[in-house]
């Protein structure tokens, strides 16, 4: 049985020494360029997995989309994904950096979203505004709209006569 493993431990520790690395494609994507593409291919994935329905429906496609807007091919991106997968430091250094975009960039968002949350909270708040009611509940029944007391009041037929 030992002689067994033993002549197995060697047959596998010489298949591992002859692995074909994949070698550096001639149109290999930059690194810098790869972020932005990881970058964005992270963000459409997202946004897809959110709302695959609106983006279909918008004719929202993740890979067309970056291969037209980087003006790259299909090809191109996986031949360099393959090879910077294949040698981990780059490849670990491109996703921290793709990762350190994506910190920035939500926290871009959070602060765009808190400006318009205290732009919404300081219309409600104004004097003068509590008759004022959002567009989204125009054409709710439960919620009380403002009289102006200046129009006309409709003249019922048992008035005119």
């Amino acid at each position: 049985m030992k002689k067994l493993l033993g002549v197995l431990s060697l047959v596998l520790l010489a298949s591992c020494q002859d692995i074909d690395r994949t070698p550096k494609p001639d149109n290999l994507i930059p690194e810098e360029k790869m972020v932005e593409v990881l970058t964005e291919l992270s963000i459409l994935h997202g946004a897809r997995s959110y709302n695959k329905s609106l983006m279909e429906e918008k004719g929202i496609n993740a890979y067309p989309y970056l291969t037209n807007k980087y003006g790259i091919d299909s090809v191109q991106l996986v031949q360099s994904n393959n090879y910077y997968a294949e040698n981990y430091k780059e490849y670990q250094m491109i996703y921290d950096r793709v990762k350190e975009r994506l910190e920035i960039l939500m926290k871009q968002y959070d602060s765009i979203r808190e400006i318009e949350e205290q732009k919404r909270d300081s219309l409600r708040k104004a004097p003068g505004n509590d008759s004022i009611v959002p567009r989204k509940f125009i054409n709710d029944t439960l919620v009380p709209r403002r009289i102006n007391r200046d129009l006309a009041v409709p003249v019922s037929r048992n008035q005119r006569q």
